[in-house]
């Protein structure tokens, strides 16, 4: 344990809220004068051109959100936004990044969308000399700087794998025939939590993948939960290799979002939220291409065009899925855009394995560096 003395948060961080003008989200504007920082999660959350809001202490401060437990760390001119965001100035005995660092190490626990504010005044800071305090700094920076860097580039991979697609797909030239989806692809939808079950059938849990689990072009398979079925559903709604799954819907952004499955688990089913397009003429078609091109502009306009809207929902059903219309390129070209992609994401694994253990890292190196052990 560090030898340093600690201090209560009154000595450390002056709450300068009260004194900060606030601007409502409805006012915001896409670009302005002034930036407007709030407990989002982007630094800047819109702007404005009432720069008799701009915050007029003393620079840096850290902005902590109420409800979000979002933390900024803000050295340049900027308006407050919306509520929750308090405005806080480091004492003149720390270094404002060494408190911004070991408030991110603490991590507030959450308490939903509740105020997390009077929990953070419940905290204690170490004090090292603040010689010490600035070389802490300094590390944490330019450790947290190497992590900042590897996410850029799994975003510039991402980019590029959606330039591919839009450079080989984009001309009109290049599509040689159409058809329907259900033409070329078997369409189910999948088991339906809280059914009845006859009387006496032997159930066994199995892994089924829920919305949540299957995300644009990728599955999280962080929390993947099972449902008791029978064989027969097991056989049913067994998810094979290139099998395509795509979300029906709910908030409009999820309209059509989908990936392929490859047999991440040794067997999963699907529940009835989501369809399984399973491909019937690979000789015309292959899967990737049948994901990315239902995931461009050209599937969205057509879900947002076709889809049951009521207010803030959205949702197709197998029929309006069966007559999407698919644009087809040759085979040869499909294949190529299998291979680049294939490429693309492998560097994306390597990039993400390589953050993951850069994250952890960072994580060993804010707990000695707050124990005094660096």
């Amino acid at each position: 344990m560090s030898a340093w003395p600690t201090v209560p948060f009154e000595d450390v961080l002056k709450d300068r809220t009260s004194s900060v003008a606030r601007i409502p989200q409805r006012e915001y504007l896409s670009e302005g004068d002034l930036a407007i920082v709030d407990q989002g999660r982007d630094l800047i959350g819109g702007y404005t051109s009432a720069t008799h809001n701009a915050y007029r202490g003393p620079f840096p401060v850290l902005l902590f959100g109420d409800h979000t437990r979002v933390l900024k760390y803000i050295d340049f001119p900027f308006a407050a936004g919306g509520q929750g965001a308090r405005i806080l100035e480091v004492s003149s005995q720390y270094n404002p990044r060494f408190i911004y660092h070991y408030l991110k190490y603490r991590q507030i626990p959450a308490q939903g969308y509740s105020r997390h504010f009077k929990l953070l005044k419940e905290l204690s800071f170490p004090k090292p000399p603040l010689e010490e305090q600035r070389r802490i700094a300094a590390l944490l920076d330019q450790a947290d700087e190497l992590r900042a860097k590897r996410r850029q580039s799994i975003v510039l991979l991402e980019d590029l794998a959606q330039s591919l697609f839009l450079d080989m797909f984009g001309d009109d030239k290049v599509f040689v025939s159409s058809c329907r989806l259900g033409e070329i692809a078997d369409i189910a939808s999948g088991i339906t939590k809280g059914r009845k079950v006859p009387k006496g059938t032997s159930l066994k849990p199995v892994p089924y993948l829920a919305v949540a689990n299957v995300q644009d072009k990728r599955l999280d398979l962080s929390n993947v939960k099972t449902i008791d079925a029978s064989s027969n559903e097991i056989e049913r709604y067994r998810l094979q290799k290139n099998d395509l799954l795509l979300t029906e819907g709910g908030d409009p952004d999820k309209l059509g979002r989908g990936t392929l499955w490859n047999e991440e688990l040794p067997e999963a089913i699907h529940q009835n939220h989501i369809f399984r397009v399973r491909l019937t003429d690979c000789e015309r078609v292959r899967p990737v291409y049948v994901n990315w091109y239902i995931a461009s502009h050209f599937g969205k306009r057509y879900f947002l065009r076709s889809a049951k809207q009521t207010t803030g929902i959205a949702s197709i059903n197998a029929t309006q899925l069966k007559n999407f219309p698919l644009r087809l390129p040759s085979i040869q070209l499909q294949y190529s855009f299998e291979s680049k992609v294939a490429r693309v994401r492998d560097a994306l694994d390597l990039q993400t394995t390589n953050l993951l253990a850069l994250d952890d890292l960072f994580l060993s190196l804010q707990a000695k560096a707050f124990r005094g052990e660096l």
